[in-house]
């Protein structure tokens, strides 16, 4: 097999493809061979040894993938040869093959595009453990959107307006905000060229939004916290932007407001069964029509490092993925 190895934790060019033996299942897990796989923020980050969760080196990143299985491990009972599944593993998905445990193996319908499928249990995953479990959205709320052109923003728009939301939608080029709104958005707002606290109080009657999606962080939190609503939800998903923001704790004080985490790889692992029944939701609503997921790029394995740098750059949009 190839896989794309990090030997060292450093920046994304320094990643190689090598040759390596493939791999055989052990007791309750499958090998995977690998169509597709989704390239997420965690990962580069992992690779320069700045993410919460460090794996022994050498390593190949890639959190989740879409293929079909090849090989059944001891005990897998829900699987079979053949079947078309997508994984989530947290590393190994760079490569043309893949050890995942069976428990976070899925199937997936045989009209369900594997590209498409390889961008649902992260991206989709987070944006729908964080609008319905943590911020408990209600359809005639309203949601706001930071970074809603990347892979967990645009997929938080689509989610939010399966849900009955009114969607607004926060990016940084015009570009992306037509992108927000060709998938649902309601409104859109450009963080960088205007006030966003003052902008959702225009779009809002003063009145704030209900729930705020943020996986940005960095300098645009405080003032997005600064427009939520009584009672309002603000979703801390990630920090893009760089810097990890310091918030007055005055400020869900004064509007009964709650600062809500969202881990979705933890809960994922701690509620598999509920996380399975997230992600069959996700692929009702792919098939159906209600979610388009946006894929803007492939790249091949020797291009993955070139993904994320293009990730931390925050020049992609939608969902990249690495078809090995």
């Amino acid at each position: 097999m190839r896989a794309l190895t990090c030997t060292a934790f450093d920046e994304p060019e320094t990643l190689t493809v090598t040759e390596q033996p493939t791999p055989g299942p052990g007791p309750g897990e499958v090998l995977i061979r690998v169509h597709a796989a989704s390239v997420n923020y965690p990962d580069a980050l992992m690779v320069q040894g700045k993410y919460q969760v460090r794996p022994p080196l050498p390593f190949t990143p890639g959190a989740e993938a879409a293929g079909t299985v090849e090989t059944v491990g001891e005990g897998v009972t829900h699987l079979k040869v053949g079947q078309r599944v997508a994984a989530f593993t947290g590393t190994g998905a760079f490569a043309t093959h893949l050890i995942a445990p069976a428990a976070a193996t899925l199937p997936i319908p045989d009209d369900l595009d594997l590209n498409v499928a390889a961008t649902l249990p992260l991206a989709y995953g987070t944006a729908m453990h964080a609008l319905i479990d943590r911020g408990q959205l209600k359809a005639g709320e309203t949601l706001l959107v930071l970074g809603a052109a990347g892979g967990v923003g645009l997929a938080a728009v689509m989610i939010g307006k399966a849900l009955g939301a009114r969607v607004i939608a926060a990016a940084s080029t015009q570009e992306k905000l037509d992108l927000a709104r060709a998938h649902g958005a309601d409104e859109v707002i450009n963080y960088t060229d205007s006030d966003l606290k003052a902008a959702v109080g225009e779009l809002t009657g003063k009145k704030g939004v209900d729930v705020i999606l943020d996986p940005v962080g960095d300098r645009w939190a405080e003032s997005a916290f600064r427009a939520i609503a009584w009672g309002g939800r603000y979703l801390v998903i990630g920090f893009a932007g760089g810097e990890i923001p310091k918030l007055p704790l005055n400020l869900p004080l004064l509007k009964g407001a709650s600062i809500v985490g969202v881990f979705w790889g933890e809960y994922a692992r701690r509620d598999p069964r509920g996380n399975a029944r997230h992600l069959i939701q996700l692929a009702d609503w792919v098939q159906s029509g209600t979610l388009k997921p946006e894929i803007s790029r492939a790249y091949t394995l020797q291009e993955a490092p070139q993904a994320m740098r293009d990730l931390l750059e925050r020049r992609v949009t939608g969902k990249v993925i690495v078809t090995p």
